[in-house]
């Protein structure tokens, strides 16, 4: 068993509080995503879980230890940094066999795990190279290896593809999924890319200012954001936030729309903010008489390849929507279009708490 228990976790520099009440649950052999902006405390909250931090309160418990004051070297994890901090004078081989040479692990030992280990993550041919002479894939690759040529129970990545280029970050992006499959091992993965937690993370906790705000699977965080925070963090594009009036309970008045719409939870004179995501606009058709219909002009297009965001305008309001690249080709910039979204996938929240409030 590798389950990884992290509660109340704080953490302090000076003044600055970098963690606060940090609280979550990893099940053994999982792949959970730490997902946050900058300064958001990712790397310090896996810092701390290796022992690398002093905590001023909380608790780490893993397999059903508490290890909050144990040796780093005592914890059974190894951890992964946005830098490779690969040895340059050492070739391959060298790189891999360190953390086993360090622990007194017999040679022919070594050399049949680093064989391995090297097989694995497809390196085999640059055993006896100089890591400086590797791509930036290989070099990810080693610094892999020599975390995991340990036998690690858990393993912690710290936004380790940030220095690839976007080829590379997808190649790593399946390499990091294929690894967890075969080895079954415990992984908490910290990044900024809600691309890379959605399409990676079993589960994701998304964190703003030192503590975890929501936990979920993708799918739920993506269609039931708990808050405006998360709501912001997880899509691509960014959800459209929208102002709206409450005249009455129940009811939500959309600046470009004739008819309210209906909200259960809303309170009439309630301060909120309407969010609907760009896929779920679509071009008004036949068939879409039960949709909240409006005209907008084509502003701008991002063409994305097998998609194209549109950026419109409606009255004084902008919107993204998403359409297919052979239908977004039909239109130019400066075009007046009629769209329509279904009032279900609105996403009503608390201006001022940033509460979610419900759906449409």
């Amino acid at each position: 068993m590798s389950e990884l228990k992290v509660k109340n976790l704080r953490r302090e520099f000076g003044s600055v509080v970098a963690l606060e009440d940090m609280t979550f649950d990893v099940a053994d052999g999982e792949f959970f995503c730490l997902l946050g902006p900058s300064s958001s405390g990712k790397t310090t909250t896996l810092r701390a879980i290796s022992g690398l931090e002093e905590l001023k309160e909380g608790e780490v418990r893993f397999d059903g230890q508490d290890v909050t004051r144990s040796p780093v070297q005592n914890r059974g994890m190894s951890m992964i940094f946005q830098t490779f901090a690969l040895y340059p004078h050492m070739t391959v081989e060298a790189n891999l066999a360190h953390p086993l040479r360090r622990d007194g692990v017999a040679s022919d030992d070594i050399k049949k795990r680093v064989g391995e280990i090297a097989e694995l993550l497809r390196v085999s041919h640059t055993l006896k190279r100089k890591t400086t002479t590797l791509s930036g894939g290989e070099q990810q690759r080693v610094a892999i290896g020599r975390a995991i040529v340990r036998r690690p129970r858990l393993l912690l990545l710290d936004e380790p593809l940030t220095n690839l280029d976007a080829k590379l970050r997808h190649e790593m992006r399946a390499e990091f999924k294929r690894l967890h499959r075969e080895l079954g091992m415990t992984m908490v993965y910290a990044t900024p890319d809600q691309l890379e937690a959605l399409t990676m993370g079993e589960r994701v906790g998304v964190i703003e200012n030192g503590r975890v705000v929501a936990i979920g699977t993708p799918r739920d965080l993506y269609s039931m954001p708990n808050d405006l925070y998360v709501a912001r963090m997880v899509g691509s594009p960014p959800i459209n936030i929208l102002s709206a009036a409450t005249p009455d309970d129940g009811q939500v008045q959309l600046s470009f729309l004739k008819a309210p719409v209906h909200a259960r939870s809303v309170l009439s004179g309630q301060d909120i903010a309407v969010g609907l995501r760009p896929q779920d606009i679509v071009l008004a058709e036949g068939g879409t008489a039960a949709r909240a219909r409006f005209p907008a002009k084509i502003h701008l297009t991002e063409p994305l390849g097998d998609v194209t965001i549109f950026d419109v305008a409606v009255q004084d309001v902008g919107l993204k929507m998403v359409l297919r690249e052979e239908v977004a080709a039909q239109y130019s910039v400066g075009d007046e279009i009629e769209v329509a979204f279904d009032p279900s996938d609105l996403h009503f929240f608390d201006r001022g708490s940033g509460r979610r409030l419900g759906s449409g």
